[in-house]
């Protein structure tokens, strides 16, 4: 398991094979950005490279067929971007602003996605429910919260054998600050793969987090406690 070189995907991904459908995707941003402000980011360099070339980072880390849940979905970053790529995966998105939901519904009717779909519901609840706890392959999120709170909105969603990947800011200290967190709720860490955005755009970090057992039941723990008291 690895991920290619940063500038690679950039040429071959982003302003390459997927440039039209990733401009469609950037035009329907900027115009629901005027009524629901999804993003800060708009200048089109500054979201090629911190909003789709981040998104694809970690495009090689999904094996193929694979069922993924995304937590904290927002304006559809890394999900839409890893669906324009890899049209082979399958997304459940968790977004608890309507707002932002609406967004995402224009973005599936827009591409026609098949095997998308958009959930306005608060993780922490519906982690807890048969119908989704410990259902996907893979979960993934960007920008949602610290790692060890991250972890607990993610991990009950993932089946044992499962991986969580996580995109972070280059601050290896909150990945590591997270282990209680990784082994409190069934999880070990497998890999972290860091990476510079081209052109001073950032340092990046992909964290990927092994399911080995189940989740105690307990968690998560609801109520804002994931957030107030981290793991």
């Amino acid at each position: 398991m690895e991920i290619r070189n940063i500038n690679e995907i950039y040429e071959t991904e982003i302003v390459g094979a997927h440039k039209k459908e990733l401009e469609e995707f950037r035009n329907l941003l900027l115009e629901y950005n005027q009524k629901y402000n999804l993003t800060t980011i708009l200048e089109e360099k500054d979201m090629y490279y911190k909003h789709f070339l981040d998104s694809a980072a970690g495009v090689d880390l999904f094996e193929k067929n694979k069922k993924v849940v995304e937590i904290g979905s927002g304006a559809g970053f890394p999900s839409v971007v890893l669906k324009i790529l890899r049209p082979d995966l399958c997304f459940d998105l968790f977004e608890s602003v309507g707002k932002k939901c609406e967004f995402l519904h224009a973005v599936v009717d827009n591409f026609g996605f098949q095997g998308m779909h958009i959930y306005n519901l608060r993780a922490e609840e519906s982690a807890k429910t048969e119908t989704f706890r410990e259902k996907y392959d893979y979960a993934t999120a960007r920008a949602v919260a610290r790692m060890n709170t991250l972890s607990e909105y993610c991990l009950p969603f993932v089946k044992v054998g499962g991986k969580f990947i996580a995109y972070k800011s280059g601050d290896l200290e909150e990945i590591n600050e997270a282990e209680n967190a990784y082994k409190t709720l069934g999880g070990k860490k497998s890999a972290v793969f860091s990476y510079e955005l081209p052109e001073g755009y950032g340092s990046r970090v992909l964290a990927v987090i092994e399911k080995i057992k189940p989740t105690p039941t307990r968690y998560p723990r609801g109520q804002g406690k994931e957030r107030k008291n981290p793991l």
